[in-house]
């Protein structure tokens, strides 16, 4: 793949936050995504939480890039972000800083599908971090 511009992330960015702004967008919660609703689980956080995380996200929270793994769509283009924040624990008291793992899919229809929305399982590059 060729090196993306962050200015091609800002783009696509404001684009996902617009749509998203607009209730234009589903975080996924089906059976296939258990680390989604582990978030839920394990944390007091809803759906106005999540939508002010997703709105927070910016340009430098940009990872990756990759092909959508299912059969007859690998034409679609995911991209990742990650983002730290507080959060309290479902069971107990404390507040943690927890780092998630975000995931996107802008349909062509004007409707993104937030396919990861959870804890990171493994540290994530951010290639226009300083």
């Amino acid at each position: 793949m060729n090196q993306i511009t962050i200015k091609e992330i800002e783009n696509y960015l404001d684009e996902v936050l617009e749509l998203i702004r607009k209730d234009k967008y589903r975080i996924d919660t089906n059976n296939r995504r258990q680390h989604n609703i582990d978030l839920y689980t394990n944390y007091v956080i809803d759906e106005r939480l999540s939508k002010e995380i997703l709105l927070s996200l910016q340009p430098d929270d940009f990872s990756g890039i990759v092909s959508n793994e299912h059969s007859g769509y690998e034409y679609e283009k995911l991209y990742i972000f990650g983002k730290t924040v507080s959060l309290i624990e479902r069971f107990g008291d404390n507040e943690k800083q927890v780092s998630l793992y975000i995931k996107f899919n802008k349909l062509d229809n004007g409707f993104v599908i937030v396919i990861s929305f959870h804890e990171e399982d493994y540290p994530l590059y951010f290639p226009f971090r300083k």
